[in-house]
């Protein structure tokens, strides 16, 4: 047994020279020192931790080199071919695969266009009625809520800010009416952060309930311009497509005069992107005929809505055109309902 056990060892011990003669005869070509072969598994089963963010960092860095020489190629080839070149290719993205909304507005289609003329904006859109606001806070107000009703009131042309103390909404919203007043605007708080908005329409509504988050105040922003001046500033809506989005975006503009006083060079932005309102307020300058400087003046804000209510605000008997249901209506991402 022990000599059959050495034989069988000195099998596998075949001599260097004989092993280099079978190569050359059978003609396998030699590696080269610097060549590997390419990994049979992922990152992720690299156990040692900065081994791993080691060799990640190094893969992503070898698809930045190959994407960039594609793109260099791609480019020659459009400069060679001219006008002969193929179109570019539209990136994939959420937004231009949305899923298409049966409730999409058309602007020249008759019955959205006498929609507007007897809506509960057709006095505003006619000229009948100048906008006049009113800013409130959710009982005892602090911190970061009182300032940002304060800095909203400077974006606002003739919006006024009142304290409550106690008093319910129902009892607000007749002594505004008695005032003339358009709008009423309640800001709710959370650890004195604000975290809703409900944005009324007098005397008739609609109501919307937003919820409210990013809040910048000016003075949190990077590079931010001199305090808004008292003219009124231009409007812009981006993105309100639906019977929905369409009603919410003239919610905003009804907030602000319709004659916008170009020299002030202010203007505020409501752009809807995923069903989240982003707004902005800048001051802009043409600097000549190609470019325009632009400062933020603040503040900004994400809203997202809730619930859109007929009327005036009544949360016990009122009655929702929409609510928000989460889980059904967030289950496609490529599904959006502004």
């Amino acid at each position: 047994h022990e000599q059959r056990g050495e034989s069988d060892d000195q099998s596998w011990r075949t001599p260097m020279k004989d092993l280099k003669m079978e190569e050359e005869s059978s003609g396998v070509e030699k590696l080269e020192p610097g060549t590997t072969f390419p990994p049979t598994f992922s990152v992720s089963e690299i156990k040692n931790k900065q081994r791993r963010h080691q060799m990640f960092m190094k893969l992503k860095q070898e698809k930045r080199k190959q994407k960039m020489q594609l793109k260099k190629k791609r480019r020659k080839e459009r400069e060679a071919l001219g006008d002969k070149a193929p179109p570019k290719e539209v990136p994939k993205t959420i937004e231009n695969q949305r899923v298409f909304d049966e409730t999409t507005v058309d602007p020249e289609d008759e019955e959205i266009a006498f929609d507007e003329g007897t809506d509960e904006f057709s006095a505003y859109f006619n000229g009948l009625t100048n906008p006049k606001v009113l800013i409130t806070t959710s009982d005892r107000p602090r911190g970061r809520v009182v300032k940002f009703c304060e800095q909203l009131a400077t974006v606002i042309p003739n919006a006024h800010v009142y304290y409550r103390r106690g008093l319910a909404l129902k009892r607000i919203i007749p002594q505004c009416i008695a005032r003339d007043f358009t709008y009423l605007i309640v800001i709710n708080q959370d650890r004195q952060t604000p975290n809703g908005l409900v944005l009324c329409h007098l005397p008739d509504g609609p109501t919307a309930h937003f919820k409210v988050s990013s809040v910048r105040l000016q003075k949190e922003l990077k590079r931010r311009g001199k305090a808004p001046t008292e003219h009124s500033p231009e409007v812009i809506l981006n993105n309100f497509s639906t019977r929905l989005g369409h009603t919410i975006g003239r919610l905003f503009a009804a907030l602000f005069p319709q004659n916008p006083q170009f020299v002030g060079r202010q203007v505020a932005t409501f752009h809807n992107q995923r069903d989240f309102i982003f707004f902005r307020f800048h001051r802009y300058i043409f600097k000549n005929e190609k470019k325009v400087g632009i400062q933020e003046l603040g503040p900004r804000f994400t809203l997202k809505l809730r619930s859109l209510q007929k009327g005036t605000f009544d949360s016990k008997y009122g009655e929702f055109e929409w609510v928000l249901k989460r889980h059904e209506m967030d289950a496609c991402r490529r599904k959006f309902q502004l």
